[in-house]
């Protein structure tokens, strides 16, 4: 199974946490599974990995493990949301397939399936 996971959720409020663990529990165990796995930052979602990449993080280690999907950060909103250059500095992708912003019909049609958190 192929699987896109975008992540838009803010790093408040606290729901949005809630977002970010169940995006990143979900491609852990699709990763366990065997699928191919692509994860994408991307609204206010640019902003997790510098906030994961802390090793005091509660979802640090989580995030380690599915790091190696991350598949792009949004272009756009990297610049937009003022962190770019943490993106740049983290080595992680920046995409903009589509104005800027990362293609989710690009993964529809390599038959993704399409998960927003």
């Amino acid at each position: 199974m192929k699987v896109c996971i975008a992540l838009l959720a803010d790093l408040e409020p606290f729901e949005s946490f809630a977002r970010m663990a169940n995006a990143l529990e979900v491609a852990k165990e699709c990763q366990q599974n065997g699928d191919e796995v692509a994860i994408v930052f991307d609204g206010a979602g640019v902003k997790w990995p510098a906030a994961l990449e802390d090793p005091e993080h509660k979802y640090h280690a989580l995030y380690q493990s599915v790091k190696q999907s991350i598949a792009g950060v949004c272009k756009y909103c990297a610049a937009a949301f003022g962190v770019k250059n943490q993106i740049e500095t983290l080595g992680l992708p920046l995409v903009g397939e589509f104005d800027d912003h990362p293609s989710l019909r690009k993964y529809l049609a390599e038959g993704y399936h399409v998960l927003t958190f």
